[in-house]
């Protein structure tokens, strides 16, 4: 009998320890598991819990826990690919460093401003970028919390540097931000914009003061001879029609570069376009007895552009051929179609220009010899002129030449303008 009540007490421990156990203890292990991998954001097959209310409720509560960490998960990870994208698309670069000097943060234009393959976090500045006056302005920063401003020269490029503190709720210093805006285009254009400025000065001031030291030798002689006189007279007119040009030149070139050149776009027949401009030409080459030659192909296609500035063209680059060819000497117009363009050219057998002066040929004011063109009556505005007219329409110049061999210079023209470029700033 104690054998049987034995064994029925071990049996009940027994079934009671099971009934425990899954009610109890084995939720809690799953629980356990459940836990684990959400730590690792590993998403479990079921968050449903046996065993009784108080672990079926945490069961529901993980759930619900690990599906609002999904969710800022995922805005997080959506956060910083847009913070990568911004970073990429900005052409300003971007620098953040903590107090000490490390780096926090950096974008792809700040690595290829300063050539950099590639940035490393937390690597102090100095071992990164060794530039005194950046580790100056980010010193001044720090020190004064306040922000400060410079610009430095890297590589051939000017850079603004703006260097803004970064601070905590007590207002204390905790890094700096710098952008760095590439301003090179704009130097060079105030460049542009004042040697511009001293040519027209330079330009206007020599007929000025010969047409005004004229004027005063006038009023203050009188009774001057008539023969005195009509040579006064002729170099006053002289310079007038000089100042004339000048102003007409540089009125063209304000029209082509503002932002309605008003361009006649038409189909035009170039062969009609060059004999018309030979025939206006015609006593000026006879005055210097040059050879002129035309060489149009039979099939040259009509070109989309507009005819009183292809005229303008042509008119400038036969001014200067004319202007820089000897007695005697030749000149040829050509056209022809390649690659879907259509190229003009003017060649001479004249003076030539050095390989050296080539480049710049197209700049406003420039002169290969200054005095001998002054003499001719050139503005230095013509080439120029050319330029921006063909630019207009979608073209580009080119120039090849050889002292004492000739001068060709060619329009490079699409075949088709579907649309007209904005005016063009010359740099």
């Amino acid at each position: 009998m104690s054998w049987f009540l034995l064994c029925l007490f071990v049996g009940s421990t027994i079934v009671a320890g099971y009934f425990a156990w899954r009610k109890w203890i084995a939720p809690w292990r799953k629980i356990a598991d459940l836990v684990g991998g959400i730590a690792e954001t590993k998403k479990p097959r079921t968050f449903l819990v046996g065993g009784g209310a108080l672990p079926r409720r945490v069961g529901l509560i993980l759930e619900e826990i690990f599906t609002r960490q999904q969710q800022l998960t995922q805005q997080v990870t959506e956060g910083a690919s847009g913070t990568e994208t911004i970073l990429a698309a900005m052409q300003d670069g971007l620098l953040v460093v903590d107090a000490a000097r490390h780096i926090t943060l950096a974008n792809e234009t700040f690595e290829e401003f300063f050539e950099l393959r590639e940035t490393s976090l937390g690597a102090p500045l100095l071992d990164t970028v060794r530039d005194t006056t950046l580790d100056q302005i980010i010193t001044e920063t720090l020190n004064t919390g306040e922000p400060a401003r410079c610009e430095i020269i890297i590589l051939d490029r000017a850079l603004e540097v703006s260097a803004v503190p970064l601070k905590d709720e007590g207002d204390a210093t905790t890094g700096v931000v710098v952008l760095f805006h590439d301003i090179t285009q704009l130097k060079q254009l105030d460049e542009v914009r004042k040697d511009f400025v001293a040519n027209v000065s330079h330009e206007l001031r020599t007929p000025l003061s010969i047409l005004r030291g004229y004027i005063e030798t006038l009023l203050d002689h009188p009774k001057i001879s008539t023969e005195e006189l009509t040579r006064i007279l002729e170099v006053m007119e002289r310079h007038s029609k000089r100042l004339g040009l000048l102003v007409d030149d540089l009125l063209t070139l304000a029209q082509l570069e503002s932002g309605d050149p008003n361009l006649q776009l038409s189909n035009v027949a170039l062969d009609e376009l060059f004999g018309n401009v030979v025939r206006d030409w015609d006593k000026k080459f006879a005055e210097k007895h040059l050879k002129v030659s035309v060489d149009l192909p039979e099939d040259l296609p009509q070109v989309c552009a507009d005819e009183t500035r292809l005229q303008e063209i042509l008119y400038n680059l036969l001014d200067n051929a004319v202007k820089y060819s000897r007695e005697g000497g030749d000149l040829r117009l050509a056209a022809q179609q390649r690659n879907g363009e259509i190229t003009l050219s003017v060649s001479d057998t004249g003076i030539g220009i050095a390989k050296n002066d080539l480049p710049r040929i197209f700049e406003r004011f420039y002169r290969v010899d200054k005095a001998r063109s002054r003499e001719l009556g050139g503005t230095g505005l013509g080439l120029s002129i050319v330029k921006h007219i063909v630019q207009l329409h979608g073209g580009r110049v080119e120039a090849e030449s050889e002292p004492g061999c000739g001068t060709t210079i060619r329009v490079v023209l699409p075949l088709i303008v579907s649309s007209v470029p904005a005016a063009v700033t010359q740099t």
